[in-house]
């Protein structure tokens, strides 16, 4: 089978495509054919310097998967030849990720495709939607009325917790660069806030009535703090990066503060899935390329810049 590999770090030049073994499912696993893979921030970071993922070389990278069942392993049931699926691979310690035209995975984490979605939309949901989801309805609870706080907006975790804390009934407000205010309305925020604007904090607690949004997502890194500072007593902190600054906020106000890791599992994505099927949340594509340009996938990751998702089509 066609895969990219990397035998060392470095930067969009160490990707290679090599042609590799097709795997086999074990117990309990199932080979998917990928259609398509969701490329993610993660993919840059453990390319340019990512031992901290123990993945051994040569190492397949990729963390989203929309593809068909090809085979399964023995013991596995709820799965069929032909069955339109989607998923997240695990990432520490395995080496063989989405960007290859197979990959097998553990049935336990892998869900049914949602029909309204094609296999290149859907690649780019599990991994950054799945995050928004854990952090937006799982731990931060949302409900209707409340007023939620995202920070990073624009970003792959920031537009789907946008709109799946919507969905939930919320008044959101966002943060986002100037020139990605009128993307992140369209997106479903009410309120779009400059992050980079002195007078963002103030800003913020006066859309909140002045004593605080109800709950705050960071997905940017770095913005903990602030958060503690615009959200009301007794209110909800979620963050998917190690937070820093000033907490001790939490204490005087009372405030509950998650750190949210992904785990995989399919049961998150079945949670999902319906809101798409509905029309009340969507996948903004903005590049679909051939898995022989995963590195200018990887220029844009390491930019940092662009919106919505890059996706890799693998096989027809």
């Amino acid at each position: 089978m066609r895969a990219v590999v990397i035998t060392r770090f470095g930067g969009p030049e160490v990707l290679e495509l090599r042609e590799l073994d097709r795997p086999r499912p074990g117990p309990g696993e199932v080979l998917v054919r990928v259609v398509a893979s969701g490329t993610n921030p993660v993919d840059a970071k453990i390319r340019q310097a990512g031992s901290w993922a123990g993945i051994p070389f040569p190492a397949v990278l990729g963390y989203d998967v929309s593809g068909v069942v090809e085979e399964v392993g023995p013991g596995v049931s709820g799965f069929k030849l032909g069955d339109e699926v989607f998923y997240t691979p695990e990432i520490f310690g395995n080496p063989a990720g989405s960007y290859a035209e197979y990959n097998v995975a553990p049935a336990g984490i892998v869900a049914l495709k949602p029909s309204s979605l094609s296999h290149v939309e859907a690649a780019g949901v599990p991994l950054a939607g799945g995050t928004a989801w854990e952090a937006v309805i799982r731990r931060l609870s949302v409900r209707p009325g409340e007023t939620v706080l995202i920070h990073g907006g624009a970003g792959g975790v920031g537009s789907f917790a946008i709109q799946f804390a919507k969905a939930a009934g919320a008044h959101v407000i966002a943060t986002a660069s100037a020139a990605n205010q009128a993307f992140v309305r369209e997106l479903g925020a009410d309120v779009a806030v400059d992050y980079r604007a002195s007078d963002a904090a103030a800003r913020i607690l006066a859309e909140a009535g002045g004593s605080g949004v109800d709950a705050a997502f960071d997905t940017a890194g770095g913005n903990v703090a602030l958060s503690i500072a615009v959200t009301r007593p007794f209110g909800r902190i979620a963050t998917i990066l190690p937070p820093d600054g000033d907490l001790g906020g939490l204490y005087t106000k009372n405030q509950t503060l998650f750190g949210t890791f992904l785990t995989r599992e399919a049961a998150r994505l079945n949670e999902m899935a319906p809101l798409f099927d509905r029309g009340q949340a969507r996948v903004l594509v903005d590049e679909v390329l051939p898995l022989e340009q995963v590195a200018r996938a990887h220029e844009r990751l390491d930019s940092g810049h662009g919106r919505g998702k890059v996706i890799l089509s693998v096989t027809a």
